[in-house]
């Protein structure tokens, strides 16, 4: 999508996209993903994947604050990376795109269904159609109406866009997807959704993303989302009361609570507190979510993110919630090259789900 006013050469969310590798630039790392096709049907192979930290206020608010820093953290991960492919998906936060599904009669011809989707673009975006990038996809035919379709459309300020392209473009790579980072990580959840009783079909299941500063709650059911929430707590609080318990910098910080070594009260002075108050936020974007629709009931709590991999933090949110609650791993189902450390990917994997989502759109059918 994000096709400034249809006329640059960027794909949302479209179909035979060339090889390409997943760009995820969040606050805190670049991840990245390279897949190919498995001869198992449906399956995917993960040849390659990296991940490189950020320097922080790098990436502020989703937005790329420092385009050099960036970029050498994208060339380094390339170079670890080893790839050769050129082709890159990207994603935006969902906080820098205005979505919205809106119905329009069925049967029109591709060029007036870009100008009735324009025409009612002007009613959602609050900005001048030539400051953004807009693009849409029809979803299918409009519920309890025959004569219509129901169409996705999707608008960011060109800034954002036109960013993460730069930093692409920087290290020799080329921009061929721009994607929003929930549809993303909800691909990569459908590789998750297969290892549930049933494919959790007709039940609620809660995608918790935990980032460095945002925890983005993604409700979803039979593959399509329900309701959306961010919450401010992410990865980045953990790192501060790290901080201030041991009188560490940020970078010693980080580096503890990602490599061990810290004092042993650490567990239960700084870790137990942070993992209970999480496990509150989950737990209170539920209430959110059960008065807010008509659902009164979930079956799956899903943690993805850097933090999700934080020790014990999945039996906290179980206990918080009542809720089964499993660490993702999009790609348990998946074959791995040589080049892989399985073990090393199974720690990795819940910060690689968008990564990963990215990754998929070479091989996205819809």
């Amino acid at each position: 999508m994000l096709k400034g006013n249809f006329d640059i050469p960027l794909d949302f969310l479209q179909t035979g996209a060339p090889p390409l590798i997943g760009v995820d630039i969040s606050a805190s790392a670049i991840k990245l993903v390279e897949l190919s096709e498995s001869p198992k049907k449906n399956g995917y192979v993960v040849e390659r994947y990296a991940i490189e930290e950020l320097p922080k206020d790098a990436v502020v608010d989703g937005n790329i604050n420092n385009l050099d820093a960036v970029s050498d953290c994208l060339s380094r991960a390339l170079k670890r990376m080893g790839t050769r492919i050129k082709n890159a998906s990207l994603a935006l936060p969902a906080a820098a795109v205005i979505t919205k599904k809106i119905l329009l009669p069925s049967g029109l011809r591709e060029e007036d269904l870009e100008y009735q989707v324009e025409s009612e673009a002007n009613q959602y975006i609050p900005f001048a159609m030539d400051e953004v990038n807009l693009d849409f996809q029809v979803v299918g035919p409009a519920p309890g109406s025959a004569d219509e379709v129901e169409v996705l459309l999707a608008a960011s300020r060109k800034a954002n866009v036109e960013d993460r392209v730069a930093a692409a473009q920087s290290v020799g790579l080329k921009a061929v997807v721009v994607d929003v980072e929930p549809y993303a990580a909800e691909l990569a959840f459908d590789q998750i959704r297969q290892q549930l009783p049933g494919g959790a079909a007709d039940q609620c299941v809660v995608l918790v993303d935990i980032g460095a500063y945002v925890m983005n709650i993604n409700v979803l059911r039979n593959g399509q989302s329900v309701y959306v929430r961010d919450q401010q707590i992410g990865g980045a609080q953990l790192t501060q009361q790290i901080q201030n318990a041991f009188g560490l910098s940020a970078e010693e910080a980080e580096a503890g609570k990602r490599g061990g070594g810290l004092p042993d009260n650490y567990e239960s002075d700084v870790l137990a507190p942070f993992r209970e108050n999480l496990a509150s936020e989950v737990a209170r974007a539920l209430q959110f979510f059960f008065t807010s629709t008509q659902f009164n009931e979930v079956n799956y709590i899903v943690l993805s993110g850097g933090c999700a991999a934080l020790a014990g933090l999945d039996d906290v949110v179980a206990t918080r919630t009542q809720v089964s609650t499993l660490v993702a791993n999009p790609f348990a189902q998946m074959s791995l090259s040589s080049r892989i450390k399985p073990r090393q990917l199974q720690t990795d994997a819940p910060a690689l789900m968008i990564a990963c989502g990215l990754a998929m759109r070479r091989f996205d059918p819809s």
